[in-house]
């Protein structure tokens, strides 16, 4: 990692960086299964398999729940039903939790960089939450997800011109780690809020940055 100073863009994941909302979306995950019609076993599944795929969008994840987990076909309408009922949870959620204390702090040691959001959550969603919340200002090189992946995000934002390099990448995901190092960021990596089991020999092996909150990067 450079000096903060020296980054042109700061790419910003939110769930477990920006907002402390990872354990709010595995309580989400598990009541939509349950609601859905799961058994406590197979609601804890679709947790799990959440958990592996941290970073992920919630469209892939709900195709392995109906097909692998439920063993049903991956309808439209099924799709819709557990994306409709996992959506209004998560707004639910995600309207009182926790925005991390340092945002403001961080933007004003950062005023010169352009910042993003690129998560894996649904973009229109990310857009109202953080609307609602009064942080959307913040990012004013945009607040981008699914159904796009970070990948796609990344690459597209890249060619465009609206990230400039060098550019930072900071995440609580190997999905970040992964995303970031293909897409030439450099990334560090926030453990205060993560929800990634292991992290800490993950990052040892990968030779990644380790804060604990933003406000460290300062």
């Amino acid at each position: 990692m450079r000096p903060l100073a020296e980054y042109k863009t700061l790419v910003f994941d939110c769930d477990g960086v920006v907002l402390n909302s990872n354990q709010l979306k595995i309580q989400a995950y598990y009541d939509v299964a349950i609601k859905f019609g799961a058994s406590e076993v197979q609601a804890q599944a679709l947790v799990d398999h959440h958990v592996r795929l941290g970073g992920i969008s919630r469209y892939p994840k709900f195709e392995y729940f109906l097909r692998e987990i439920m063993q049903q076909a991956v309808t439209e309408q099924a799709m819709q039903d557990l994306l409709e009922s996992f959506t209004a949870e998560v707004k639910r959620l995600l309207t009182d939790c926790e925005i991390s204390p340092y945002l403001d702090h961080l933007r004003n040691e950062n005023s010169d960089a352009k910042w993003m959001i690129v998560s894996g959550g649904d973009q229109a969603e990310l857009r109202e939450i953080f609307k609602q919340r009064e942080i959307d200002k913040l990012f004013d090189a945009g607040i981008y997800g699914s159904p796009d992946n970070k990948d796609v995000i990344l690459a597209r934002e890249i060619e465009i011109g609206n990230i400039a390099k060098p550019a930072l990448f900071i995440g609580d995901s190997r999905y970040d780690y992964q995303a970031s190092t293909n897409a030439g960021l450099d990334f560090v990596f926030l453990s205060g809020w993560t929800d990634v089991e292991g992290w800490h020999d993950y990052c040892a092996n990968h030779k990644i940055t380790v804060f604990n909150h933003l406000g460290s990067l300062i």
